[in-house]
């Protein structure tokens, strides 16, 4: 399944690659402060009222004092802990001290400092990321409710700011006060751009915070929420799933999970009921590669969560993305109608992390959850059969098709004929084994060319490959998995001086000498690190361009 990608030459190649390049900022404030979600998510399951361990808990499992101490609200006269942070609440009998716990200020206070100080490292390193955390803290005093939204709009302006502040004294600051310069403006910078944003940002915020409430409500209140799946999952399958998960629907959710214990937005994207349909459909009625690998996806997709292991799939037949349509469609409508949703984001989207953020909010919630999983499974399957079945006879001819030219291809790169080829046309394609050569073979063909010659079949005369970075568009999810493959891989044939590591997009650098992204994500690579050599593959789990690299290095290390 492995592809060369195309030159990014025309607009609408352009358009993607910006979308995407906008996408990844979106989510990238997000990622890498998802550990701070979940533990915030835990910590609401188990110890609010209604959690695990609270007042009135499901399973009847009420932990006191300490559920009334870390989920917050706990009298402190009666409890009588000393030293813990109180609030002056209302009862029945009038004022009281309650603990304020730990649920409240992290959803309002830690969560969008992380966004912000994540924010403003993007734009301007730790000086952005400063700036941008006194500013955002603002805009959360400006506001009574969690201020996500704001910290990702304001954390990047103040990065932003930074930066062009800065620039108008580069290089004038007389020797010795740099560093009392640096820290001066910063501050006084960080001081007005915190007030603005209570005094002005905040308030915008609270109102575009509002609207967009309101906007899914109505969607809500007119059974229309499912059209979504329109958008979302055609977005997906163009590498934007941590955009739209991450960057819109994430924020929303932990407002409206704030409010209701539970939020349906959290599911939207992350259900892994349609990924696991698609997969299921290729493994059945799928023809090639496609077919042999499809089982494989599955455990990885639906237990792994990582949901990119699918879109290659869609892209190689795109008919099939009216099918996670379809199924995404009928998995949003089984959650809003009977209820369902998760304590907090499914990250990654695994059946293991959607059980544990379902069941908090109730057994028959998490029974909810795994019904629009398994339908939306089941509608993607059915659709994506049907398609795939109709056209089956059309791709069986096509296959023989490519073999025969995966074979012409070779002999003309060789300059002639051989037997081994000749015995490859003779099996016309029914020959799996044969078949599988023969795409080997165009495989290397392809690396050849996008490394420039490098993969030749001889010593490696050129670039000395040292440092090996499979990317992605958040650096977590399939990049970690191709990087744990290869790295075995290399590490079985003895080679210790050459690293494999996983990064974001928006992280490479020059240290890398050869970088494997998915080919509808390499135009971006190449134009952040264009002197390394890129390997473009469908699929991040069992491309034969890893034995290729492979090979690349073997001719390095004659000794391994």
């Amino acid at each position: 399944m492995t592809t060369t990608s195309a030159p990014a030459s025309s607009g609408m190649n352009k358009a993607r690659v910006g979308v995407q390049r906008f996408g990844t900022f979106l989510s990238g404030m997000i990622m890498p402060n998802i550990a701070a979600f979940i533990a915030w998510g835990f910590i609401t399951m188990l110890f609010i009222p209604a959690g695990f361990f609270g007042a009135d808990s499901p399973f009847g499992w009420h932990w006191y004092p300490v559920s009334e101490m870390i989920g917050g609200g706990g009298d402190a006269g009666t409890i009588g802990w000393e030293g813990a942070m109180l609030s002056l609440s209302e009862s029945d009998g009038g004022n009281i001290f309650t603990y304020v716990g730990l649920v409240g200020p992290m959803v309002i206070y830690l969560l969008p400092l992380l966004i912000a100080n994540t924010a403003g490292r993007m734009v301007y390193g730790e000086r952005g990321g400063v700036v941008a955390t006194i500013a955002v803290m603002g805009v959360i005093v400006g506001t009574d409710i969690p201020m996500f939204l704001g910290a990702m709009i304001m954390g990047p302006i103040a990065g932003w700011i930074t930066k062009q502040m800065d620039k108008l004294w580069d290089g004038k600051i007389k020797p010795g006060f740099e560093m009392l310069i640096n820290n001066f403006s910063a501050g006084i910078l960080g001081m007005i751009l915190a007030i603005v944003g209570f005094f002005v940002f905040g308030p915008l915020m609270l109102g575009i915070s509002t609207v967009l409430g309101a906007a899914v409500a109505w969607l809500v209140s007119l059974n229309l929420l499912p059209l979504l799946s329109i958008i979302v999952e055609p977005a997906k399958v163009l590498f934007l799933n941590n955009a739209i998960n991450h960057g819109v629907f994430t924020p929303l959710g932990i407002e409206q999970a704030a409010e209701t214990g539970k939020s349906i937005l959290f599911l939207i994207e992350a259900n892994p009921g349609p990924g696991l349909g698609l997969l299921l459909a290729f493994t059945f009625f799928g023809v090639g590669a496609a077919k042999a690998s499809a089982p494989g996806a599955i455990i990885i997709q639906f237990f792994g969560g990582i949901h990119e292991i699918y879109f290659p799939y869609a892209l190689s037949k795109p008919l099939t993305i009216l099918a996670l349509i379809a199924g995404g469609a009928t998995g949003v409508a089984t959650n809003m109608l009977l209820g369902g949703g998760l304590a907090f984001p499914a990250a990654p989207g695994s059946i293991i992390a959607v059980t544990a953020a379902a069941i908090g909010p109730g057994f028959g919630n998490l029974l909810v959850v795994y019904l629009s999983v398994a339908l939306a499974a089941l509608v993607t399957f059915l659709v994506a059969g049907i398609i795939l079945r109709a056209s089956r006879k059309r791709d069986l001819l096509a296959e023989a098709d490519a073999f025969g030219a995966a074979i012409a291809q070779t002999e003309a790169n060789k300059g002639k004929s051989s037997a081994a080829m000749d015995a490859l046309r003779a099996s016309d394609g029914k020959d799996r084994t044969a078949l599988r050569d023969a795409e080997e073979a165009v495989d290397m063909l392809e690396t050849e060319a996008e490394t420039a010659g490098l993969a030749s079949g001889g010593a490696l005369t050129t670039t000395q490959i040292k440092n090996i970075v499979f990317a992605c568009d958040a650096g977590m999810g399939s990049s970690a998995m191709g990087a744990s493959v290869l790295r075995n891989k290399i590490k079985k044939l003895g080679v210790e001086d050459v690293t494999v590591v996983n990064k974001a997009i928006a992280n490479l650098d020059s240290s890398a000498d050869l970088i494997i992204t998915q080919n509808q994500l390499t135009d971006r690579a190449k134009k952040q690190a264009p002197n390394a050599v890129h390997v473009s593959v469908d699929n991040f789990m069992n491309s034969p361009k890893y034995d290729e690299v492979v090979a690349i290095v073997r001719d390095q290390h004659p000794t391994a």
